[in-house]
Parts: structure tokens; sequence; C-alpha cells
């Protein structure tokens, strides 16, 4: 199987086009008709939706973001003012995880799963997998809807899925079901890998044939170091409770968005105003519906908080023509030091540099403090054994890679008032292993 869709994932551009503009419309007018919060929100703005005809006349409206919807359901407001159909015909409830505020909450129809579904079944089958495969589901299974919809894309293709839920389960399901891949973030990727080697088993020499990562973005080096790890390639997808689904293909040149079901935009809320292709902004996205179709929950020109550039528009490789993005990082783990940003992957990356690998796991932690005329970044990596760290040369590869494009933080590095401090710790030493729930990497202590 080359696509699961193939007349829609090779569609040329401006057929694709004609039927995001024709699903815009269609869209925009069933928020209007069964949205208690678009109805009002199209009166206040004095929008009439018959105008929102194509693509351009959606960048005119507004931006809502997580902040909206919390605000326009319990206990905020006695409804759920983003439902868009009866309970009768909800199929399942969900909430964000809530790691940036209260959880926001989303109703699905057996509709919009089925759509959710067919973005992950385009990415399983652009990654090459299909109906011989067993894979083995290192999500959550619970309010986030990533596992549950991998399963229902898998059935969809004929993936068997082994539903573990976590990357602690037992060796013996990889010796007994011989899985030919697994979902994971990267970190859980690599403590599986070691956990087998500990038990005997080469990773590289196990059923796995390829991996997909997901959950949390990640650097080309810690990719580069899991394929080496694992002896396979390595896929990254990104996908959300509000339902952007995007997933890399074969080919490894961006994700691919699947335009047909999500609009996906880049939006500068410094500049007030969409950027140019090519240009970092944060992703803005609209559910797509196509005509006579029904959602739980709709959303138009939701920001996500979550950065990415688009990569291109024009034909893929793999012959799929659907747009292409950069693996998005979270504004949240973007923090500013005198005026100059960086993300927590720039620290993963400088961590992940291929001649530090021999020394260090790669789990790393990393902490701020100061104030606004000095300031401390102090970077904590786990070591193999501290005594036989080559600490130089790791420190002299993190900051190479780290201060490489960064000329304000350089210049404030040279100057004193930027310090980068180091701390090696052996195994589980770092703080986080102290800490229930999902490590952070990267904490600003000011």
């Amino acid at each position: 199987m080359t696509y699961f869709r193939a007349e829609m994932e090779t569609m040329p551009r401006d057929e694709l086009d004609s039927i995001v503009d024709e699903r815009i419309r269609y869209t925009v007018g069933y928020a209007a008709e069964n949205s208690f919060f678009y109805r009002k929100w199209f009166q206040e703005h004095n929008i009439n939706p018959a105008d929102i005809r194509e693509h351009e006349d959606l960048r005119e409206l507004p931006i809502i973001s997580g902040k909206t919807v919390r605000e326009r359901q319990p206990p905020e407001t006695e409804e759920f003012e983003f439902r868009c159909v009866d309970w009768d015909e909800i199929f399942t409830i969900h909430e964000t995880s809530g790691t940036s505020g209260t959880p926001k909450s989303f109703f699905l129809t057996w509709d919009d799963w089925n759509r959710y579904a067919e973005k992950y079944a385009r990415s399983f089958v652009s990654q090459n997998f299909g109906t011989d495969d067993k894979v083995v589901v290192c999500a959550s299974y619970g309010m986030n809807v990533g596992a549950n919809t991998m399963t229902l894309a898998a059935q969809k293709i004929g993936i068997t899925i082994i539903p573990e839920g976590k990357c602690t389960f037992p060796v013996r399901i990889i010796k007994n079901y011989q899985p030919t891949g697994i979902v994971g973030s990267i970190f859980k990727l690599i403590r599986l890998a070691r956990r087998m080697e500990k038990e005997g088993i080469n990773p590289q020499e196990s059923s796995i044939k390829r991996l997909i990562t997901g959950g949390e973005s990640f650097t080309e080096e810690s990719r580069a170091y899991v394929e080496k790890l694992w002896g396979v390639p390595v896929y990254n997808t990104y996908g959300s409770t509000e339902g952007t689904m995007c997933g890399e293909c074969h080919e490894k040149v961006g994700l691919h968005v699947p335009e047909d079901l999500v609009h996906l935009d880049v939006y500068d809320p410094q500049m007030e105003d969409f950027v140019a292709e090519g240009d970092c902004g944060r992703m803005v996205l609209t559910t797509l519906l196509p005509p006579g179709g029904k959602t739980g929950t709709i959303l138009l020109n939701y920001d996500t908080e979550d950065t990415t550039v688009v990569v291109s528009r024009e034909k893929c490789p793999c012959g799929r023509t659907h747009m292409r993005i950069m693996n998005p990082q979270r504004e949240a783990e973007t923090v500013w030091v005198l005026g100059s940003p960086f993300n927590r992957v720039d620290v993963e990356k400088g961590v992940f540099q291929p001649e530090n690998m021999d020394y260090i796991t790669g789990e790393y932690e990393a902490f701020l403090y100061g104030d606004g005329e000095e300031v401390t970044l102090r970077v904590s990596m786990e070591c193999y054994d501290p005594k036989k760290c080559e600490h130089e040369l790791v420190q002299e590869n993190f900051l190479k890679s780290f201060l490489e494009y960064k000329v304000a933080l350089y210049e404030a590095y040279q100057d004193g008032s930027f310090n980068i401090l180091f701390n090696f710790t052996g195994p589980e030493g770092l703080e986080f292993y102290k800490i229930k729930g999902r490590p952070r990497r990267l904490v600003d202590r000011r």
C-alpha cells in the first residue's frame, strides 16, 4: 500500500485548493448555525459568515486561543459553548492535558473519530506500515485522543496493535510478539533500548523495523542517536486533541498536513498578522468538514501556541501534494534571555552532539537563574560513569552547538552577562527522577 487515499493525497494543488475553499465555506456556515460560541462571535465582530469564501477570507477572522475555549465552558459558563451537536450525538468526551492551564473540553462524534483516524492512517501508510505490521503503542489511553486514534487508524489499514500505553512494558513483549514498530517519545525509546540491552537483546537485532516518535518536539541529533541505537528509521508525527494530526513520510522532508481535513496557517502574535511562507510563527488551525459533515467541536483560526515553518507546498518526492511543515515546537518551552529567545530543543541539540554520546545517556535538564542584568543557564547531564566522562569535550560540543546561530546570546556569553554552567551526574542523579510525571527539561527559575 503506497497511499491510504491516493486520489486525495496526490491531488494536484489547484484541485486541492478548490476542495479546501469549498470546505471552508461549509465549515464556517456550520459553525454559525450549530455553535453557540460562533453564533455570538460572528455577531459581536459584525462578520457575515457567507462572506467567508476562501483561504484569504479565513485569514481576516479573529484568532481564538485555548484561553477562549476555557472561558466558554464550566465553571466559567453554564454550558460548553463550543459543543456543536446534541449530547446524544456525542460519542466520546476528551480533555487536553492541562499543562498550560485548566484542561479544555472537546466533544467527538463517530464521524470525528473516523476523520481523526484517517489522518493517522495516512501517516502510517506514508511511513511504510502495512498489514504485516505489529505496532506497540506507548501513548496514554485516556482523555487525550492520540493512542485511541492510532489504534482506530491501524484497524483501517490492517495493522495489529499492542496497546501498552507506556514504554515500561516487559521486554518479553518484544520477544514473544515480535512487533515491527513502536510509537513513543525519543526518551522512552532510548530507555527501552537500554532495558533490552540489559536483558541481553540487541535492539538492532530485534524484530523492530521502524519507530514513530510523537508527543514532544525533538532535534535531528536526538533522532539520529535513536536511529543508531535501534538501527532503523525514526519517523515524526505531531497530533493534538484539537485535531492537528500531521505525519512525516518515509522521505523525512517535513510533516504532511492533511489539508482536506484541517486547515493550517502560520501567525505571528507580535505582528498580529500571518507570516510569509518560510517564516516561523504559531500554528493556527481550522477544523474542515466535508459538505454535509458534522462535528462535536469546531474551531476556526485556533492558535495552538506551537510554532512551525511551512517547508513546501510543492509535490513531495513521495508523490503527496499536501503541504509540509517543520517539526513544531511548543512555545511554552521557549524562554527569553536578555532579549533573545531559545527553546528546549536548542538545549537538547547541544546535549545530543554525536561525540558526546559515548559518555552521556542523553538524559538532561536545564535551569535558568538570574535577573535582567545577569542570567545563568545550568545544564545537568547524566553520564554512564562521571569519572570516565570527558567533561571538557562534552562542554565544548554543547557550547559550539548551542551558541552557533545565536548572535545576541553569544555576545552576552562573551561579556559575562550570560553564563552557562555544567553539572554531570551518575545514573538517575538528575532532579526529575525524584518527581512524578513527565520530566520538565527546561525550567525558568528566575
